[in-house]
Parts: C-alpha cells; sequence; structure tokens
C-alpha cells in the first residue's frame, strides 16, 4: 500500500473513532501532500472532534511546523484529555522553548502537571502566567487547585477569591473554590459557592453532581437525590445515593460536639 493511500487510512479510522462521521473537508493525505498546515476551516473542524483525533491532526501540524505555537498548545490539550500526562507535559514545554511567554502553554503546563498529581511542578508556569496577564481569571483558578493539591489552602484561597473578583460569576472558579471548602470539611461553605454555580448558564454536570455531595453530607439527601436522579441513569443514581447515606459517620469525639469524619471518594462514583 503506499504512504499516501496509508496515510488515507489512518485518517478516516481517526475520523471514524472521533464519531462515526467522516467530516466534508480535505483529508489529511490530501493536504499532506503539499506539507502545507490547514486551513483555519479545517482547524476548527477537527477542534470539535474527541481527543484520539485531535491528536492525531495536531501532531501533523507540528510535523509540518514544529514552531506553530497553536498546533503544541493544541496537542499538549488532546494528550492530556487521553490521560498521557507526561507526553502533555513534554509537548507544553516545547512551545514554551521557543516561546517563553505563551500563557496559553503555561496553562496547559499546569494543567497536565495537576492531572498527573505533580500540581508542584506546574506552580511555576502558573504563577509566571498569572504575572504576564494580571487581568485573568485563569491563572488564578488553576493556581488555586495546585495550591490545594500540594495542601497550601491559604494560597488557595486567596487566588480562588482573586479570580472572582475579576470574573465574579464564573462557575468553574466557583466550583474549585467549593470543592476545597468540602475537602475541608465544611459542605455548608461549599453548598453556598455550588448553588451560585449551577445558576450559571454553563454550569456542567459535574458541578450540579458536587452539589448533591455537598447537601447530601449535611443529611439534605431528599434534594440530593433530585439532582443525582436528573443527571444519572438509575443504576448510578443508585450507587451515588448509597454512598451518601454511608458517609456521614461520627466519630468517637464527634459525640461530644465535634464534627463528623467525611469518607470522601466520590469521584470514584461518579458516572459510573
Amino acid at each position: 500500500m503506499s504512504r499516501t493511500r496509508t496515510q488515507t487510512s489512518l485518517a478516516l479510522i481517526a475520523l471514524t473513532l472521533a464519531g462515526g462521521v467522516v467530516v466534508a473537508t480535505p483529508s489529511l493525505a490530501q493536504t499532506d501532500q503539499a506539507r502545507v498546515p490547514a486551513t483555519a476551516e479545517q482547524r476548527a473542524t477537527y477542534s470539535r472532534l474527541d481527543p484520539l483525533a485531535r491528536s492525531v491532526f495536531w501532531s501533523r501540524e507540528m510535523e509540518i511546523n514544529p514552531a506553530d505555537p497553536v498546533a503544541g498548545v493544541k496537542l499538549a490539550e488532546a494528550l492530556r484529555q487521553m490521560g498521557q500526562h507526561d507526553q502533555a507535559v513534554t509537548t507544553a514545554q516545547q512551545v514554551l522553548v521557543l516561546q517563553p511567554q505563551n500563557i496559553d502553554a503555561m496553562l496547559e503546563l499546569g494543567r497536565a502537571h495537576i492531572a498527573r498529581g505533580q500540581a508542584f511542578y506546574g506552580i511555576a508556569a502558573l504563577e509566571q502566567a498569572k504575572a504576564l496577564a494580571p487581568n485573568d481569571w485563569r491563572p488564578l483558578s488553576l493556581l488555586g487547585v495546585a495550591y490545594q493539591q500540594v495542601r497550601r489552602p491559604d494560597d488557595a484561597r486567596a487566588v480562588w477569591n482573586e479570580a472572582l473578583r475579576l470574573s465574579p460569576d464564573n462557575a468553574e472558579v466557583m466550583n474549585n473554590a467549593a470543592m476545597a471548602q468540602m475537602t475541608g470539611g465544611d459542605p455548608a461553605g461549599a453548598e453556598t459557592l455550588l448553588r451560585r454555580a449551577v445558576a450559571q448558564p454553563n454550569a456542567s454536570m459535574q458541578m450540579r453532581l458536587n452539589l448533591a455531595m455537598a447537601l447530601g453530607l449535611q443529611g439534605k439527601i431528599g434534594e440530593a437525590e433530585q439532582i443525582i436522579r436528573r443527571d444519572l441513569p438509575p443504576d448510578a443514581a443508585e450507587r451515588n445515593l448509597e454512598w451518601l447515606r454511608n458517609q456521614v459517620r461520627p466519630t468517637p469525639a464527634a459525640t461530644d460536639g465535634a464534627s463528623p469524619t467525611y469518607v470522601r471518594t466520590w469521584s470514584s462514583l461518579q458516572g459510573q
């Protein structure tokens, strides 16, 4: 089989895996013949596909032009979403070698380190992004997650508060800050933030389920159940509700009025 036919087959496989429909744009093999970057329209089309298809596409774009910062950042994002965190870190770092002040690459580097559980190594890049873009809420939001992961809760709260000052109704920031409060044993405080978050137009299912967790941990099982059953199929809803009912277990000290201890494995159940 010729090289062109092989490339065409790979392009069609990637598109089929992405959604079962071949997109009506020139194939990768056709544009590869001229070794020129894809058009803006082609890039927009592939950006809507799943991480596997995007990783194939953006890898090719980087082969054509290794100095293309957009391709590098997009490839790092796709790799991270596929769970290939180390490769995502390497790709984002390659972009920063060529463009040391590329804020999007710094953010993606931070996300990749956070995703692989090594947030400490992404903090420097995120702090640099914060310094370069003081009016951008994104570095602050990610810094809060990173600080929380390395057990710097006061710093996390400070940057999340600053992010909310810049973007008061930002559901993502409120969700992150709420989950930190929940981890710290304050589900009531988390509930307040999560109610604001889920009221935003771009609120996600994950945010609604987090609100259900905050409610359930306070014993408000009825309201939590309404949310869970709207967003999850019956079998998954039952598992999540059973998990919630079993979470509030007073420790011996709690009988003297201390706060109960929570077992936090919610993320392992959501969406199952």
